[in-house]
């Protein structure tokens, strides 16, 4: 059988849209419009609330969880505080097991690499296990431009695919959607691209999952290239690390004759006794289980065993950017576990696509105004799509204190944005305190006002907008302290 083509003829390129979003409308009118989407939450407040639970069950398990989380933390910041090293290190390490290592500045020469490797091996199309890297760099769009079908394998992100849809979480790309939406987008499109789904398809979980895996199985056996990301890289080893739950990762890992790796150049860690903790901290944050089901390494090749062409592409794509800020760095300590979304009430309410990116939730709102960079509206709403609450700086297994983050780049944001109503009614206020007889005079000017208002309450201010559209102002008080201490203490003669 021909790439390309299975018993169903010939295989269509699935178009999706694009991966970051681009055009999309700033964080509050797009997670206005998800909020009226109650299916959607309905479906995300049941799912975050079972991996919630799930988590907290097997993180209670271990006394010296904190202790991990510094371990986790430890060992992300010895490799980004050193990165250089390391990553040449890392090079070292693949070519000497046989790897080709490829550098990529950005997303545009990173998908150049990938299609002209996948097109030099004459093939149509590539199997590929779920990255967020690929995702960021918009590669499946780059393949299906270059007329390669490039068909995802992960469950929830085949659902994605067939779906015509984006990912909205992590870890579970297809949590917007429940298992009747999900039969259904089975049924009408498997046909299309591969193996139909079977007639008497029903919403059962065993039976959807038997669909995709069949669907599946004769893109695994036939594919001549694998595309995958990896969770660790480490340097001291050159080992790749890919854990998932499914085992469609193993299968892209090993049937293929070429496998190309692409890697974010913060996932790697110095040595192996630090990728130990990770193995710890990764699995319980982010499925809730005690360790993977799969958990792949791979190091060059092999003789016999495996793909005998390795290629592993590392990309930088705005992660020197990151790296250079000291405080924006800690972004960079990222596992992609995604306990931060399950434990943000503003994700569990929103959903993912507001977020405008394949990062969403708490990391994505720290993450993407950093490597993007803030010129697009919904990169500079980002840091205000929170409510600071700090539960994602407690769940994130690598301590990356995101609500220090979010205050940090609203500044940024304000800063870049020039005067406004707010900095100048601020300064105003500065020059007002910053002398003891500008503010007794403004005092004088409050109490008299609060006189006249007696007891009326303040309900809007021309100039303040929004805020006293939500809240009352409270009544200027009929006299300051310094007024009552003068008229009870007239007597001695004394003053604060």
């Amino acid at each position: 059988m021909s790439a390309g083509t299975d018993a169903a003829g010939p295989a269509q390129p699935l178009q999706r849209t694009s991966a970051t979003f681009v055009g999309m409308p700033k964080f509050p009118t797009a997670a206005r419009d998800a909020l009226a989407n109650t299916q959607q939450r309905r479906n995300l407040a049941h799912a975050t609330r079972t991996i919630r639970a799930k988590r907290a069950e097997v993180v209670a398990e271990l006394p010296e969880w904190e202790a991990l989380r510094v371990a986790g933390a430890a060992a992300k910041d010895e490799a980004l505080t050193h990165l250089a090293h390391y990553l040449e290190q890392l090079e070292e390490s693949l070519t000497r097991a046989g790897a080709t290592v490829h550098w990529a500045r950005d997303a545009e020469e990173a998908n150049r690499i990938i299609v002209d490797l996948v097109r030099a091996k004459e093939v149509d199309e590539v199997v590929k296990v779920k990255s967020m890297a690929t995702q960021e760099i918009e590669l499946n769009e780059a393949l299906e431009a270059a007329g390669i079908s490039a068909w995802e394998t992960d469950l929830a992100e085949l659902i994605v695919q067939l779906g015509h849809d984006r990912p909205s979480h992590i870890l579970v790309p297809a949590i917007h959607r429940n298992r009747s939406e999900i039969r259904e987008i089975f049924s009408r499109e498997m046909g299309i691209v591969g193996r139909p789904a079977p007639d008497d398809l029903t919403d059962d979980p065993a039976r959807l999952a038997e669909a995709a895996r069949l669907h599946l199985r004769e893109k695994f056996l036939r594919a001549r290239v694998g595309i995958s990301g990896a969770n660790f890289a480490v340097a001291e080893t050159g080992t790749l690390v890919v854990v998932e739950s499914e085992g469609n990762g193993r299968m892209c890992l090993t049937l293929p004759e070429t496998l190309i790796s692409v890697v974010g150049i913060e996932k790697v860690l110095p040595t192996w006794d630090d990728l130990a903790p990770m193995l710890q901290l990764l699995p319980r944050s982010s499925t809730g289980e005690r360790m993977n089901p799969y958990t792949t390494m791979w190091s060059g090749v092999h003789a016999g065993d495996g793909p005998q062409e390795v290629h592993v592409v590392l990309v930088d794509n705005g992660r020197s950017h990151v790296l250079a800020d000291r405080l924006g760095r800690q972004a960079l300590r990222c596992i992609r576990c995604s306990a931060c979304l399950n434990v943000c009430p503003v994700y569990e309410r929103t959903g993912g696509h507001a977020y405008g990116s394949v990062y969403p939730g708490p990391i994505g709102a720290v993450l993407n105004p950093q490597l993007r960079g803030t010129a697009s509206d919904v990169d500079t709403s980002l840091p205000y799509a929170s409510s600071l609450c700090g539960a994602c700086f407690d769940a994130c297994p690598v301590r990356i204190d995101i609500p220090e983050l979010l205050v940090e780049l609203r500044g940024k944001v304000v800063d870049a944005s020039g005067p406004t109503a707010e900095s100048a009614a601020m300064k105003a206020a500065a020059w007002v305190l910053s002398d003891p007889k500008r503010l007794a005079g403004a005092q004088k000017a409050a109490t008299t006002a609060g006189r006249l208002l007696g007891n009326r309450t303040v309900r809007s201010v021309p100039g303040l907008g929004a805020w006293t559209n939500a809240r009352d102002l409270p009544t200027p008080p009929k006299e300051t302290f310094r007024q009552w201490w003068v008229r009870t203490h007239e007597t001695e003669g004394d003053a604060p």
